[in-house]
């Protein structure tokens, strides 16, 4: 433990992966998705009714929160051009005859353009265009129904039969940031372990640094002792920066906090021992420090989509999303979401929780298995130096 500790922080760079990058990147991405909601998104409006009831229509899209009509154009073609020109996300078209049909009974059709590229856009506009033209569309059918002597409980059954009353659960809000920085935060606490490890890792072989743990005259040492330090020493800096992150930061930046406290200790154990355990296990493999950050830093993207947050479950191939089940940010993060966002129970996490202790058995005995082959090479080392030397 003694070695590891001094290994930490007498490198900066590790000292910047393992300890500042979750605090940085978490604080980074949580002031990034601190509005958690877009609002007033740009769009522009073709208007070729000009009459009381498209005006009304129009109204109603500059109205809404999430919207605000910035052009009101003559053509299609400036309406592409101010579009494709990023200055507006969406367009509506209204047609000559919109009144007339409205007030006739009709079926008005009103053509809406929305930028689908960026969904968090599309989802607002569409949203706010979609919820205008159907108030506005009830609202004449209502007048409409009046005015041929309907009374108005009639009328408003009529052209409002159904009446709902939408409950938003565990994202009252709809923040994109209450969403997705569950899921970063956990994948944060791993990425920043396997790379941090792997880099001590790196180092070590690449100095000869192991030597330091085979005592002069011991042909045989035992690696459970060496991996257990080593796990301590991670587990005990990463308690202290994972209780910032967890608490304080989620308190900040007013994160949903519906968990119960032990029962995220209770994930959280496994999850950062089959972490660090992992981490361990590969860094074995590394010769130098610079293959951790090479090899690992790319797939934080892949394990982000691979839980099943940032992308469907329901649209992962199930073998995919079971071969994803190896890393331990993808039961972590589905427990850690049903815990501190909607509020789970330990029962609700038990098969999520029991995944993560089978993983600390198997990366810890990998762990074992790569240290004790690293040992057995520096004694052959020595042994060869020894057998040189006489």
């Amino acid at each position: 433990m003694r070695n590891e500790y001094r290994a930490i922080f007498t490198d900066k760079g590790v000292i910047l992966v393992l300890i500042l990058a979750l605090l940085i990147y978490s604080t980074i991405y949580s002031f990034a998705y601190a509005p958690q909601v877009l609002r007033n998104v740009p769009i522009g409006v073709i208007d070729q009714d000009k009459t009381p009831a498209s005006r009304k229509l129009v109204e109603t899209f500059d109205s809404g929160p999430n919207t605000y009509v910035a052009y009101e154009v003559g053509s299609m073609e400036e309406a592409k051009n101010l579009f494709f020109g990023r200055k507006i996300y969406g367009v509506v078209y209204i047609p000559a005859n919109y009144e007339k049909q409205l007030l006739g009974g009709q079926q008005a059709v009103v053509a809406i353009y929305v930028d689908a590229s960026y969904f968090l856009m599309y989802r607002q506009v569409f949203q706010e265009l979609v919820t205008g033209i159907g108030t506005t569309g009830a609202m004449v059918e209502f007048q409409r129904l009046i005015a041929k002597g309907a009374d108005i409980p009639q009328a408003r059954a009529t052209s409002q039969p159904v009446i709902y009353q939408s409950h938003n659960l565990f994202n009252p809000y709809l923040g994109y940031g209450s969403f997705v920085m569950p899921a970063i935060i956990i994948v944060i606490i791993q990425q920043t372990l396997l790379i941090g490890i792997g880099m001590i890792g790196g180092t070590w072989s690449e100095f000869g640094l192991y030597r330091k743990l085979v005592p002069p005259g011991r042909q045989r040492m035992s690696t459970l002792p060496i991996v257990a330090g080593k796990a301590l020493v991670y587990a005990s800096i990463y308690a202290v920066t994972s209780l910032y992150v967890l608490d304080l930061h989620y308190r900040l930046f007013h994160f949903p906090m519906n968990g119960n406290g032990l029962t995220i200790l209770a994930l959280m154990i496994p999850y950062l021992f089959a972490c660090i355990l992992l981490g361990i296990a590969i860094s074995t493999l590394f010769r130098h420090r610079e293959n951790s950050l090479l090899l690992l830093l790319w797939t934080s993207i892949p394990v982000l989509m691979l839980s099943g947050v940032s992308f469907p479950r329901e649209a992962i191939p199930d073998w995919l999303f079971e071969l994803g089940k190896i890393f331990p940010s993808s039961s972590g993060v589905d427990a850690f979401i049903r815990i501190q966002s909607m509020g789970a129970t330990f029962q609700d996490v038990l098969p999520q929780i029991r995944m993560l202790w089978i993983l600390v058995i198997v990366y810890g005995g990998l762990a074992c298995i790569g240290i004790h082959l690293l040992l057995q090479d520096e004694y052959r080392k020595r042994s060869r130096i020894g057998k040189d030397a006489a």
